[in-house]
């Protein structure tokens, strides 16, 4: 995907591109692919595919919220920056915590959030399970991108959710994943709100954004610890 593709597709989720924003990923693409070149962040090596399945897809989560409406977002296993850092970008209104726990990508983050000059980011180090206690019932958009098993990944996510908010999980093709999930989902004080499935465009891949809202409050002392999550998957 060139620039000019770029900017035509992003046209269609809704986004007028600005030329500071094509500055931002402009540097973004540049000191990825740099620093990928001596530190492994990303198997995808060349710009076009950075601007498509990293940059692009990350933005596809608009088709499921509204991004303006809310004030902060939270990114389970961000990886180098995909969706959160993308999303800063482009809705600087946020505060958004982009979370991992390889010291190399966070460091990495550090970095890059520095060279673009955004604030109200912040990049920590940790697995999410343990920094739960931070964000019980406080966070108004949790997402996490090619993550682990969805029921896995509900159970760790949606208790950092706000009552009525969402978590919205990026996937490839997932249905039977939805399908294994939707005990712990109700379980666990959710419900599915809404399922897009859609390609990226040049025939990049299916995707799927499965958007979860949170009904009820979440109490740290019955939540499971991480060892019983994996184990044991909340499923009938």
């Amino acid at each position: 995907m060139n620039i000019e593709e770029f900017i035509n597709e992003t046209k269609k989720l809704g986004i007028d591109v600005t030329g500071e924003q094509l500055e931002k990923l402009e540097i973004y693409c540049n000191f990825l692919l740099e620093y990928n070149s001596h530190t492994n962040l990303t198997a995808i090596k060349n710009r076009e595919e950075v601007y498509l399945k990293h940059f692009y897809d990350s933005l596809t989560l608009v088709k499921s919220i509204d991004l303006t409406s809310i004030e902060n977002l939270l990114d389970i296993g961000t990886g180098a920056g995909f969706p959160g850092m993308v999303l800063k970008i482009f809705f600087p209104n946020l505060q958004i915590y982009l979370v991992d726990s390889n010291n190399k990508k966070t460091k990495f983050l550090n970095e890059l959030k520095d060279k673009l000059n955004v604030d109200k980011v912040e990049v920590i180090n940790a697995r999410i399970e343990n920094i739960t206690s931070r964000f019980i019932n406080s966070i108004d958009v949790v997402t996490a991108r090619a993550v682990t098993n969805l029921p896995v990944l509900v159970e760790l996510a949606l208790p950092l959710v706000k009552v009525n908010k969402y978590f919205i999980a990026m996937k490839g093709n997932a249905q039977d994943e939805l399908e294994n999930s939707e005990y712990a989902i109700t379980y666990l004080g959710g419900k599915i709100e809404d399922v897009k499935e859609f390609d990226l465009p040049h025939d990049a891949g299916k995707r799927m954004l499965i958007a979860i809202q949170k009904t009820q409050k979440s109490e740290l002392n019955k939540l499971r610890p991480y060892e019983k999550i994996i184990k044991k998957p909340l499923q009938k």
